[in-house]
């Protein structure tokens, strides 16, 4: 061995894989008391005590497997006379003469009460630790499958929420509270883009007087059938929704005065020539196409005065708020 190595101001010692001591410098033999022909050969155990022994095959064995190096390792090495020696040790694992050697340095430490504290601690503990980790790891996974779980079951009742807060139940359209943010919406985009966009009022002639004749149920049975021919002569993008009551409303994006009331036209033309069950009803159309500047209220109120214009003007018909 080298001079300097020999008499370094730290320990040395190699070892092999099985963990028999191959070289050892004279720091480290004076430290633990020993020679060099009482130490050369023996296996690394006989430098350790057995709480140590403990903790070099749990912690030091394995961490220099698997990344080749051990670093700042406390522990305490066993003198010839039976003392502890307390150390810092470094290992790294090299090949040398066609032979794997753990080469370990080691610095004498005798400021580490409080470590000795965690070592005994943990050494106890080891066992405990490694069986709470499992069952905490279980746990944890079981817990995480509920969440998920959770999670979807929520996502469902919100979605169903959602549809409930956004759809009438008798003919399945979007309600007034839909209609009314969707119509914010695509008024924003229309002031944006300058795209035109309008929308109708539909309201059924005389519905009271199928009520008064022919009872509820049949007056909700032509609501519904109403709501599905208006639903099936939609385009992709239009809004249909219930207003309340008899009246319907429809959002077309994207379409002009002519356009929109070509529309309504063929509506009010189809409603005429579709039975609803066993009864035939008409409709009243109420026409209005946004402007610059305008909201929702003026919007909606100038097609409610169209449709009042198409009632009043007798009724099966439609009426654009700008031919007024």
């Amino acid at each position: 061995m080298d001079s300097r190595l020999d008499n370094a101001p730290c320990g040395y010692f190699s070892i092999t894989d099985a963990g028999i001591i191959r070289e050892v410098n004279q720091t480290l033999l004076n430290m633990l008391q020993h020679d060099n022909s009482e130490l050369a050969g023996l296996h690394v155990e006989s430098v350790l005590s057995v709480t140590n022994k403990l903790l070099f095959h749990t912690y030091f064995y394995p961490h220099i497997q698997l990344y080749g190096q051990v670093n700042e390792m406390y522990m305490s090495l066993r003198t010839n006379s039976g003392g502890d020696v307390p150390v810092l040790l470094n290992g790294i694992r090299r090949t040398r003469d066609g032979e794997s050697r753990i080469d370990i340095a080691v610095v004498e430490m005798r400021k580490r009460i409080e470590h000795e504290k965690d070592v005994l601690q943990t050494k106890v503990k080891l066992q405990e630790l490694y069986q709470a980790t499992n069952e905490a790891n279980k746990r944890l996974e079981l817990l995480n499958e509920e969440y998920e779980r959770k999670q979807q079951e929520l996502m469902l009742i919100n979605s169903r929420l959602e549809a409930m807060a956004t759809t009438d139940p008798l003919t399945g359209l979007r309600n007034r509270r839909y209609f009314q943010d969707h119509l914010t919406t695509l008024l924003a985009k229309h002031q944006d883009s300058g795209q035109p966009l309008s929308m109708l009022i539909i309201d059924i002639d005389h519905f009271k007087h199928i009520n008064d004749t022919y009872g509820h149920p049949i007056g909700d049975i032509v609501l519904a059938k109403l709501a599905e021919l208006l639903q099936s002569m939609s385009r992709e993008t239009d809004i249909i929704a219930r207003f309340g009551g008899e009246e319907f409303v429809a959002i077309l994006p994207e379409t002009g005065k002519e356009q929109a009331v070509d529309i309504a036209e063929a509506l009010c033309r189809a409603t005429a020539a579709t039975p609803m069950d066993d009864y035939r009803i008409t409709i009243s159309l109420g026409v209005a196409t946004a402007e610059v500047g305008e909201t929702n209220g003026t919007l909606v109120k100038k097609a409610d005065t169209a449709l009042y214009a198409s009632k009043s003007g007798g009724r099966n018909r439609v009426t654009h708020a700008g031919d007024l």
